[in-house]
């Protein structure tokens, strides 16, 4: 009896490693493609098969995309300025929102509450138009604070934030510190950020792919070249009118890709750390 389950657990475990390494692969073969497609020439991409073997066509490949209105130094400059700093105002100020809705009790709270959520259903596209209006008669187009500032409202990552809060958040140490003559904000900025930082880390992953791949707002509120963020760049590649080159068009990607890499990896400690807490809570 022992034997036979032992086996059953082991043949589970097999099973479970098994589609673990399978749904890897599948999750990883996209990104492989596309870095591989990245040293590969138009005509290799057009004409042969699906290959996971680079090429030898790499650097003219960077040629041709330099060659263009693609710049990659001012396309990472631009996207690093804004997705940075919208991303720092995002869980900074949601997580402030957060702590006001649960460490006070006033009148207002639960209203207040309904209200974000309100406004978390209402689709970004709606209000493009009135933004752009609003923007344009404030002289704030062609400007990256129009694109930064906007982030300090994010209601999607304020109800992340109470929520992580609700159960988390020890009431007490707050009682403790008010009582040894704390500020609000020192508390916050001290005690409560700290034990946020799991949340804040997972928002600000959320947060900065959304900024880093947006498209839409930067395309209607940015005319100048010097201004451009790499998704914009990387959408005028296709913009030839005889001929595209893919493998260009590839590598723009796969440069576009690499930050989003670098800032999970940094930032995937703390939501482990996080989700390896709670476990220990609960």
């Amino acid at each position: 009896m022992r034997k036979s389950t032992t086996f059953g657990r082991v043949s589970f475990k097999t099973i479970a490693y098994i589609i673990l390494i399978f749904l890897t692969i599948v999750s990883l073969l996209p990104f492989i493609i596309m870095l591989v497609n990245s040293t590969r020439s138009t005509f290799e991409i057009q004409q042969r098969s699906l290959s996971l073997l680079p090429s030898t066509f790499l650097m003219s490949n960077f040629e041709v995309l330099t060659g263009k209105t693609f710049d990659p130094i001012v396309g990472f400059i631009n996207s690093s300025i804004i997705s940075v700093s919208a991303t720092a105002l995002t869980i900074y100020f949601s997580a402030l929102t957060a702590f006001g809705l649960i460490a006070y009790n006033w009148k207002m709270r639960q209203a207040f509450f309904s209200v974000i959520m309100a406004i978390m259903m209402i689709p970004a596209q709606v209000t493009s138009i009135g933004f752009y209006q609003f923007m344009y008669r404030i002289g704030m187009t062609n400007n990256l604070l129009a694109l930064i500032l906007p982030a300090i409202a994010a209601p999607a990552a304020v109800f992340f934030m109470r929520q992580f809060m609700l159960p988390t958040l020890p009431m007490d140490i707050l009682d403790s510190a008010r009582i040894d003559g704390a500020g609000e904000f020192y508390t916050f900025n001290r005690i409560v950020i700290p034990i946020m930082k799991p949340a804040m880390a997972t928002q600000g992953i959320f947060s900065f792919v959304a900024s880093w791949n947006n498209l839409f707002l930067p395309l209607i509120l940015l005319t100048s070249n010097s201004k451009y963020t790499m998704p914009i760049m990387v959408s005028l590649l296709r913009g030839d009118i005889y001929k595209t080159e893919y493998g260009a068009v590839y590598l723009g990607l796969s440069l576009t890709v690499l930050p989003l890499f670098i800032v999970y990896f940094s930032l995937s400690k703390y939501i482990i750390a996080g989700v390896a807490l709670g476990g220990v809570k609960g």
